[in-house]
């Protein structure tokens, strides 16, 4: 059995969506156990058996596509892109072709419309959200941003993510009404990546957001890179039944 968390949104019954999490897979420590990411040095006949499995579970009607994430802002068709491709994120507009990205700490955000045409599955690190990723997804998508929901799902929580005073000032350049989505602990400054998300999308047009409260680095049942350094990746994925 694979554990998995499903969003909590209001999307139309004919999208599937689910994101998974460390349990139910065959990877050894540190891995342990359903590493769905080929380049973090997990053995790779275990990815693929983790891989298998997931589609199987999930009865999936194609193999997931995955991307070569890079902290960029490409969204691809998943439908045409070839797999393994450098991209932050997916698109579909038929049914059949599932959207995933891989994340351990860094956001996943999951995008459909109101009428179940279209969906999306976005990586948005701080280097994405900085570069626009998810205001190039919502334009990949093709249609009035207001006619589409989003999805924000686990990642590192502002408590957790300590950054420099310089990100922060970057962010405030790009957007002064950013700073609300820092906060001061002691000396350090923290970022809270899902206000971030957030804010963005609503400033690309959507007025329906929702957002996971998990935090990657204080729930366990997550990889999290800044918690364990060498560990997996989880997926998040969407597809149009």
């Amino acid at each position: 059995m694979i554990p998995l968390v499903t969003p909590d949104w209001p999307a139309p019954p004919g999208v599937g969506a689910c994101v998974t999490t460390r349990d139910g897979g065959t990877s050894l420590p540190p891995y342990a156990s359903l590493n769905l990411a080929t380049h973090v040095g997990d053995a790779p006949a275990a990815v693929a058996r983790n891989r298998r499995r997931l589609a199987e579970a999930l009865a999936l009607p194609s193999p997931p596509r995955w991307l070569s994430q890079v902290h960029g802002t490409l969204c691809v068709d998943a439908a045409t892109a070839a797999d393994g491709v450098e991209a932050d994120a997916a698109f579909a507009t038929r049914a059949g072709v599932v959207c995933a990205i891989l994340t351990a700490d860094c956001l996943p955000v999951l995008l459909c419309d109101r009428d179940g045409t279209r969906v999306a599955a976005v990586h948005a690190g701080w280097r994405g959200l900085y570069g626009g990723v998810l205001a190039a997804a919502v334009r990949a998508l093709a249609v009035a941003p207001d006619t589409l929901l989003a999805w924000v799902g686990p990642g590192i929580g502002v408590d957790a993510y300590a950054v420099g005073a310089s990100l922060r000032a970057q962010f405030i350049a790009q957007d002064a009404t950013l700073g609300e989505c820092f906060a001061q602990r002691g000396a350090a400054w923290h970022a809270d990546l899902g206000a971030i998300a957030a804010r963005q999308l609503a400033a690309a047009g959507l007025r329906t957001i929702h957002r996971h409260a998990a935090c990657t680095f204080e729930d366990a049942r997550f990889y999290s890179y800044r918690r364990d350094g060498v560990t997996g990746r989880f997926a998040s994925l969407i597809w149009i039944r």
